[in-house]
């Protein structure tokens, strides 16, 4: 019986693996992503860049918002996949980390030289004059130009955006940069932004001197990382993708691996040459 874990060892001890990974990574961590396990939409719309650069009321809300979801969002812990990876880049297996998700969860896991493809949240950028800030910093001065703002949380979402009652918004005040009074935003690519170039180059890049491509918990569905499993094909480098639920590389893919992403990163190292145990720091 074909044991695809087993043609998954075969593929990464070979070594010189980029890994991408998308949201299914960090849902054991507490943050949902974008789609269910079929692969649908959730009912959450997320901020647009267009919104908002243009839209006074939206930035308004999008702060308010995120100011709720920021420090559940800060909170979240690596979990048993993140270590996973970081140990197959301990072992030498990997050319490199690209991931789509934004909560710095594999290089508080230990990974080194990530590519953060959408960006970092806990990160705050000026969009006039580029000044960085650390989203920590931000939260002081939210908290005071809103020294009694409180609301309860709904339900928490993919990019650390709380759902709040329309109703609890009134009287949020926004800050600005201290530097210049430009418009502060969270040093991500929202939708409608385009990833810079130079990453998306670094990215091809590693992708050139690979041997496999291992896609872990993304359904593809924003280019964004598809374009790389498209680039991929075009080259023939084999494509290994682990998620539950279909995803929008799956006809490119080599391989298709469909199981819970700690559970099979777990497996797939026992099943190496090199084998490893469950690290100690994560014993029951």
């Amino acid at each position: 019986m074909f044991d695809p874990l087993a043609a998954l060892a075969d593929y990464v001890s070979g070594g010189d693996v980029l890994v991408l990974s998308g949201a299914g990574i960090s849902t054991d961590s507490g943050i949902p992503d974008y789609r269910g396990a079929n692969g649908s939409l959730r009912r959450y719309t997320p901020m647009t860049f267009q919104t908002f650069v243009s839209d006074d009321a939206a930035r308004r809300r999008y702060w308010a918002r995120s100011h709720m979801g920021w420090r559940r969002f800060a909170a979240a812990r690596p979990n048993l996949g993140h270590h996973m990876v970081a140990r197959l880049q301990e072992l030498g297996l990997l050319s490199g980390i690209i991931t789509q998700n934004v909560d710095g969860l594999h290089q508080a896991a230990g990974a080194f030289d990530v590519i953060d493809l959408h960006g970092r949240l806990d990160r705050v950028v000026c969009l006039s004059c580029r000044t960085l800030l650390p989203r920590a910093e931000l939260d002081v001065m939210l908290h005071g130009a809103n020294p009694s703002f409180g609301a309860d949380v709904v339900a928490m979402n993919p990019d650390g955006d709380a759902e709040i009652a329309d109703h609890e918004l009134a009287g949020f005040n926004v800050v600005s940069c201290r530097g210049c009074a430009g418009v502060l935003k969270p040093d991500v690519v929202f939708f409608g932004e385009n990833v810079p170039r130079p990453t998306v180059e670094h990215c091809f890049s590693l992708l050139s001197r690979s041997r496999l491509l291992l896609v872990l918990g993304s359904s593809l569905t924003v280019m964004s990382g598809y374009r790389f499993v498209r680039r991929a094909a075009r080259d023939g480098v084999p494509v290994a993708i682990v998620n539950q639920g279909p995803t929008r590389g799956d006809d490119e893919a080599a391989l298709l691996v469909e199981a819970p992403l700690a559970e099979a990163l777990t497996e797939l190292l026992t099943q190496l040459p090199n084998r490893v145990s469950r690290p100690a720091y994560l014993a029951d």
